[in-house]
């Protein structure tokens, strides 16, 4: 899987689509195919055009859906959504397939276990080349997950296999992407 596949799902929104939807919703993977490819050509040149690339909300939503990206062991049914600077992703997921064969005595870890809806909320942003997202909040089941948990969490079952991920990651993002912004329902990239 390209990673601009992986940061465009990361970054962008909404994966539920309606079944009266699903006829728009391939014209849009496919309009989501010919961005992703344009901006892939677009870093090949040796002066890439700086027009902004915008992705929308239904878009990525179609792109997804259409099973282009694989989601991680244990992530199902997610459904992201754009709002100025704020991406919230909202998640179906089996911590039993996450941690499997990694379980902890650890109380605080405890409540990564079974199957629970998932909202993550956070802050995301690109510039000069680097993209930042900060977690803000994690909900199980609409209870918040305290950050002492989260961080134990992250740092013994998603830091061994993704060390640049964690409550704070700055990713350098590919395709000579200079500035990603998130905006409402939508995600703007520019290269340089």
């Amino acid at each position: 899987m390209n990673i601009l596949r992986a940061v465009a799902f990361l970054v962008l929104l909404s994966l539920a689509v309606a079944p009266a939807q699903q006829s728009g919703s391939t014209a849009a993977a496919r309009s989501m195919e010919r961005k992703l490819d344009h901006i892939e050509k677009n870093a090949q040149a040796a002066t890439p055009d700086p027009t902004p690339t915008v992705l929308t909300e239904d878009e990525v939503n179609a792109y997804s859906q259409s099973g282009a990206i694989n989601l991680p062991r244990g992530v199902q049914r997610v459904h992201l959504e754009g709002m100025p600077g704020v991406v919230t992703a909202d998640a179906r997921v089996d911590f039993d397939q996450i941690t499997q064969g990694s379980r902890s005595m650890n109380p605080l870890l405890a409540l990564f276990t079974g199957v629970h809806q998932v909202q993550v909320a956070t802050h995301a942003h690109g510039e000069h080349g680097v993209g930042h997202v900060h977690v803000d909040s994690v909900f199980l089941d609409g209870v918040e997950v305290p950050q002492i948990a989260l961080q134990f969490f992250v740092e013994r079952y998603i830091k061994p296999r993704h060390p640049e991920l964690g409550i704070d990651s700055r990713i350098q993002m590919p395709e000579r992407i200079d500035s990603a912004v998130v905006g409402q329902h939508q995600l703007t990239l520019v290269q340089r």
